[in-house]
């Protein structure tokens, strides 16, 4: 009878453990999409701003860019968003990309239309992980004409 009893806390303990990990692993997913979901918030931002100010090429590449992608003063104001929201992003800072892309209109091929291609890598380290870990990393482009 006290080995029954015995094998039957042994069960129950295996159990409580494997319950106790799996809650473990929840918070964890759910604190990885949490810091997913607020690099999408952040990312967006940004791309809203661009959609809302002035959106000639060459502005949005001294604005955000910058000079040797160090970042312009529009970018310096949204690079302090993005180290508020995720942790890391001060030892990952995000990157912001401003290409031009020219395209002939189909209806008149001899007018073209200059338009941005904007990429914008946002990137973070999750508490706990090592500096040395490979951040984690959400990417956004868009085209804003």
């Amino acid at each position: 009878m006290l080995l029954e009893a015995l094998i039957a806390i042994l069960i129950f303990s295996m159990g409580i453990l494997a319950i106790v990990g799996m809650q473990a692993a929840a918070v964890k997913a759910s604190s990885d999409a949490k810091y997913r979901s607020d690099a999408s918030m952040v990312a967006n931002q940004l791309i809203g701003q661009m959609w809302a100010g002035d959106r000639t090429p060459a502005t949005m590449q001294t604005n955000y860019q910058g000079s040797a992608g160090a970042g312009g003063a529009a970018y310096t104001a949204w690079l302090a968003d993005v180290q508020a929201a995720l942790p890391g992003a001060a030892a990952n800072p995000p990157t912001v990309t401003v290409s031009l892309v020219v395209t002939n209109l189909p209806t008149n091929p001899v007018t073209t239309v200059t338009t941005s291609l904007v990429t914008v890598t946002v990137r973070w380290l999750a508490p706990g992980e090592p500096g040395t870990a490979t951040p984690h990393s959400y990417t956004v482009v868009a085209q804003i004409a």
